[in-house]
Parts: C-alpha cells; structure tokens; sequence
C-alpha cells in the first residue's frame, strides 16, 4: 500500500484518493459543508490556510494545507509516474 504524505506527519492511502482539488470554488465549499455536517471532514491543515481538499472513496473529505500540486508531486515517484497500487 503506497501512502502519500499530505503535510505534517499525516499520511493517506493513495489506493483510496479519487481527486485532489482547489477549495476556493463554490461546489468544493459546499462539499466541505456538508462532509462537515455528516462527521465525514478531516482537518489536516493544523490550522493553516486551507489549500487542497483531498476527496476519498470512503465519501470522506479531508482538508490539506499543501497545494494541490505538491499532493500530486508526492504521490510520483522519480521518474514522474504514478504509483499503482500493489495488490
């Protein structure tokens, strides 16, 4: 299983991360909202500026204070591809 660091120590699951994207438009803020109403939000930020939202395939919503395109830096390996996922 290939982890990912998303920023101060906290690690996810690359098998399980569906996208990564920009917090700063409307439907992202509302799906924050409603993760938030539902438990389902994980704040990662550590309080810092929020500047990616990891969206997982266990509906749950975590909030990152890396960039969208550190995240994606992170989860290639050296030669720039994409880690699979060893089954």
């Amino acid at each position: 299983m290939k982890l990912i660091n998303i920023g101060f120590g906290n690690l996810i699951a690359a098998g399980r991360l569906l996208s990564v994207v920009s917090p700063d438009s409307a439907p992202i803020k509302r799906v924050i909202q409603e993760a938030r109403d539902r438990g389902m939000l994980i704040d990662a930020s550590f309080g810092r500026k929020t500047r990616s939202v990891l969206l997982m395939d266990t509906d749950h919503v975590i909030l990152s204070a890396l960039t969208p395109e550190m995240i994606s830096e992170r989860s290639m390996d050296k030669q720039g591809t994409v880690y699979e996922e060893e089954e």
